[in-house]
């Protein structure tokens, strides 16, 4: 629960732009993410899909200290600057479920612009405890996601 709400439900009041996103983690911007161009520094962005992508884990209940999880690929495009003071919303879906991994995608919306300044993709890897071997995702694991993303009207494929 946040102060917006409990955003992994669909009636939170979000923006047309994340109407799919079945997870959306609200991030205020804060000054000393600023680069000296005076914007949010492209690094900051990877640091938010990272924080939005154990929101997602947690809404679907995985994140529970035993899974272990492997960030394989990841990328950004970023479409408009963002500058302090703002808060993003970063939607969080899942594209593709695989049997071993998921492909991620987040779209970052800027309150104070009203619009989406940049959207990226990650791949992870699921991982054993000992973090050796690739393990599957369980059925259980795989009917959650589905379940959650069905609220929001996506279906990833897999």
């Amino acid at each position: 629960m946040t102060a917006l709400g409990d955003i992994t439900q669909p009636s939170f009041k979000r923006p047309k732009e994340l109407a799919t996103f079945p997870v959306i983690h609200p991030q205020p911007i804060h000054w000393g993410e600023m680069d000296a161009f005076n914007h949010l520094n492209n690094v900051v962005f990877y640091r938010y899909a990272e924080t939005a992508r154990i929101a997602y884990l947690f809404a679907l209940k995985m994140f529970d200290g035993d899974m272990v999880t492997v960030l394989a690929e990841s990328s950004c495009k970023y479409l408009r600057p963002v500058t302090y003071p703002d808060t993003l919303l970063i939607g969080i879906r899942c594209r593709h479920l695989g049997t071993t991994s998921i492909v991620m995608e987040y779209s970052y919306f800027s309150t104070a612009q009203n619009a989406v300044v940049a959207t990226a993709d990650a791949v992870i890897v699921r991982l054993d405890s000992t973090a050796s071997k690739k393990v599957a995702w369980s059925e259980k694991e795989r009917d959650a996601l589905f379940d959650l993303e069905a609220k929001f009207g996506h279906t990833p494929s897999h």
